[in-house]
């Protein structure tokens, strides 16, 4: 996972006033770091107004659909964490993991991220990061174990 999560994808400290405005904040920093164009913003709030990304633990997992495959340019992660929270559908999301995906590797970024995030130690020391490396060290290192 560390060839698709790079320090300046992750962004903690943010805030966000509605799932909508959270989702927009995670397409932004994957068009930022060059991983996808504008238009693929509209695919990760298409993709969440269709089905809730939400994942458990306070993560969700913003992406866009099969049809936003064009916009992206290169496979990557974007890390966003909101310490203060997001109603999430009536769940308190604190952390979105998006994703962007070209082929058919999302699925295995998917099942990754699942594993790593669905043990609640785990997903307790994501929530509580508030620097770049901690969020590295679990998601990159973890993943390498």
């Amino acid at each position: 996972m560390g060839e698709l999560l790079a320090r300046d994808a992750i962004r903690l400290g943010e805030r966000a006033g509605s799932r909508e405005e959270a989702v927009r904040r995670c397409g932004a920093v994957l068009v930022e770091i060059g991983a996808v164009g504008p238009q693929y913003v509209d695919a990760m709030l298409e993709r969440e107004g269709s089905i809730s990304t939400y994942i458990g633990e306070g993560v969700a997992i913003p992406h866009g659909t099969l049809h936003s495959k064009g916009a992206v340019r290169r496979d990557a992660l974007a890390v966003v964490g909101f310490p203060g929270g997001v109603d999430w559908g009536g769940e308190d999301v604190r952390v979105c993991v998006a994703i962007a995906a070209a082929g058919d590797g999302h699925v295995g970024i998917l099942a990754q991220l699942a594993e790593i995030l669905m043990d609640p130690d785990q997903a307790a020391r994501l929530r509580a990061a508030t620097e770049p490396d901690e969020v590295l060290d679990l998601l990159v290192l973890e993943a390498n174990r």
